[in-house]
């Protein structure tokens, strides 16, 4: 555990967002200013996903690190990533990711070091295109929900944690200025993400 002893000491004073997490992406270990992010604390972020945070850039292909990981390579893989930080504001950076452990034969966990581009900033004319922009996973986590669905169903059908469920869920609330699940249901359907005429629930059309 040395390595690990050693940074425990250093991650309050880093300036640098880092995390630890397992070969699964699980953390473990986040200093203040990778918490920050999302105006939480670090024990907030302990036993999260970090893909329920992170989006890695369109076309990025992760498989080689999981090989990397398997195969007890060390090696360093930068990550073009976007997420969106406290207040609904989506950022964007490089992500390097690092597999470390305390000798050859043990199990490598994986150490996130997050580097801070800049802010995606809408333009007025498109500003409302934007707030009712929605993925296909909040899209189906939308009609999930409209269909009274419970967090732990709506992650199993749709492949995430509850977590990332619920940093969905606030992230739509947050953009479209609503509180609570009933508020947000009618939002969605008021914007027209969802099809009024559909039962269950579903998705409108593109």
């Amino acid at each position: 555990m040395t390595w690990r002893n050693r940074l425990l000491l250093l991650l309050d004073h880093l300036p640098l967002p880092v995390a630890l997490c397992d070969a699964d992406g699980v953390i473990f270990l986040a200093n203040p200013a990778m918490a920050a992010e999302w105006g939480m604390l670090s024990g907030q972020l302990v036993g999260r996903n970090a893909l329920d945070f992170f989006h890695p850039r369109a076309g990025t292909r992760l498989r080689p690190i999981s090989e990397a990981v398997r195969l007890r390579r060390r090696a360093r893989y930068p990550v073009e990533v976007t997420w969106f930080a406290s207040g609904g504001v989506e950022r964007y950076g490089e992500m390097d990711i690092d597999p470390v452990s305390d000798t050859p034969d043990a199990p490598p966990a994986l150490m996130l070091l997050l580097r801070v581009g800049g802010e995606r900033v809408a333009s007025p004319t498109v500003e409302g295109a934007e707030r009712t922009r929605v993925s296909e996973v909040e899209a189906r986590i939308l009609a999930l929900t409209a269909a009274g669905d419970t967090t732990a169903r709506i992650a199993k059908a749709v492949g995430l944690t509850v977590d990332g469920i619920n940093y969905h869920l606030t992230r739509l609330s947050r953009r479209w200025g609503v509180r609570g699940k009933t508020a947000l249901v009618a939002r969605a359907y008021a914007l027209g993400v969802l099809d009024p005429a559909a039962w269950p629930p579903a998705p409108a059309g593109p």
